[in-house]
Parts: structure tokens; C-alpha cells; sequence
């Protein structure tokens, strides 16, 4: 999970980047124009900022200055535009920017130019190694004990482990909890609710593998998820 903070000024984009980072596991930060972005960047460094080059106060670019100018800009930027010109952007790459999307963003540039901009922080974190230096290799693990063996050391000497005893079949209806007196919309809504929290939480509540093992486009399966009354952050933490 990331700390991801996303500055603009339009409350509609704000709460969809919040809703699809957030579906991805990341915690979201949001500010709607410079000055509430600078007040966060002064209590804690995000892990990465999405930053709206168009605002009515100070522009993003001003602030990207701001931030390289007084040794903050110490997290990856993504800048953000509809109407930005191309040296607008070479601009912002130029003074440290990461990457630069156009709105309307596509779902898929959104997801990979965010993991792109996570790698990079993973990346300067990593220890850099020290030319000169002895590589030390580290002590071989212990090879574990085969299972049974495990087992009677575990029970103590001459105790054998046992089987695994086979778990009774359990029949969907049990399952789902349906039943073949009810109406068939509940059932199919209860089929369907059973069958998208299944996955989320297999998923680990990720929106974009979800949609890709049930095969539905990403906006279809909101849709889906919202009409079942089915909440993915919810049902990713209990399982």
C-alpha cells in the first residue's frame, strides 16, 4: 500500500482517483489546490503525487517549481492536464515531473503510469551496493524436515502424523445460501453478490484483477458491484 496524494481542483476528479486508488489498495490523500497540497507535503512525503497543472490559485507547474526549488520535490510527480500545451508538459518533465496524463484519463494509463511511479520509489530506496566491498553471501537456510517427519518431531518421538481427512462436498445451494423457492432475480443476485465477493476478496480487493478474471470492463463491474450493494474495500478486509 502506497500514500498516494492527488491534487485538483475539480471534486469529481478527485473522488474518482480517490475511489480507483483506493479499490487498489493505496491510502489517498486529496487537495484542491496548491495551497492545501503544500500543507500536506509539510506534514509527510507522499509515496507519489497526482498533480493538476490547471488550478485557480497557484498552477501545478508553479508548485512542482515550488517543490524542486526548496529540496521537496523528493517523490515522484505525475502531472495532469486537459488543456496543457506539449511544452507545458516538456516543461514539467524538465523540472522533474515523472510521467504527464491527459484527461480524460484512460483507466489503464492511470493504473500503469501510478506502478511505474511506485517502482521508482521502491527503486531509490534499495540499498546501492558499495563498490570495493566483499559480497557477503548469507547462511543457507536449514532444509526443512519432510512433512511427516515434521509432524513427529512436532508430537514428540514415534508419533506419526496423520492424514488429512477429507473434507464432506458441500453443495452450492449451501454454498450461496440459496434456495429453489426464491425468486429468480434474488437468486441470481445472491449468485452474482457470492460469486464478485469471492473474487475480491481471491483478488485481494483489486478492481483491475477483477475485472480481468470475471471479464468485465472495469466501469461495467462498478456498476455491477454498486447495484448488488457490494463494497470492495469491505469484503477485501474480511477476507
Amino acid at each position: 500500500m502506497a500514500n498516494i496524494l492527488v491534487v485538483d481542483d475539480e471534486m469529481g476528479i478527485r473522488e474518482l482517483l480517490s475511489e480507483i486508488l483506493g479499490d487498489e489498495g493505496h491510502a489517498v490523500t486529496t487537495a484542491e489546490n496548491a495551497q492545501q497540497a503544500r500543507e500536506v507535503r509539510a506534514r509527510e512525503t507522499p509515496d507519489l503525487v497526482l498533480l493538476d497543472i490547471w488550478m485557480p490559485d497557484t498552477d501545478g507547474v508553479t508548485l512542482l517549481k515550488e517543490w524542486q526549488r526548496d529540496g521537496l520535490l523528493s517523490m515522484p510527480v505525475i502531472m495532469m492536464s486537459g488543456h496543457a500545451t506539449i511544452d507545458t508538459a516538456v516543461e514539467a518533465t524538465r523540472i522533474g515531473a515523472l510521467n504527464f496524463l491527459e484527461k480524460p484519463i484512460a483507466l489503464q494509463k492511470l493504473l500503469k503510469a501510478v506502478q511505474q511511479g511506485l517502482s521508482r520509489t521502491v527503486e531509490s530506496l534499495r540499498p546501492q551496493p558499495v563498490y570495493g566491498a566483499v559480497p557477503v553471501r548469507p547462511a543457507a537456510a536449514p532444509e526443512a524436515p519432510p512433512a511427516p517427519v515434521a509432524a513427529a518431531f512436532t508430537a514428540g518421538i514415534g508419533a506419526v502424523a496423520q492424514p488429512a481427512q477429507p473434507t464432506p462436498p458441500v453443495t452450492d445451494l449451501q454454498v450461496f445460501g440459496l434456495s429453489f423457492d426464491m425468486p429468480l432475480r434474488e437468486a441470481r443476485d445472491a449468485f452474482e453478490r457470492a460469486y464478485f465477493e469471492h473474487h475480491l476478496v481471491r483478488e485481494g480487493g483489486s478492481m483491475t484483477r477483477v475485472a480481468e478474471r470475471t471479464g468485465l470492463e472495469r466501469t461495467h463491474l462498478y456498476r455491477k458491484l454498486k447495484q448488488l450493494g457490494v463494497e470492495p474495500a469491505k469484503v477485501a478486509r474480511k477476507g
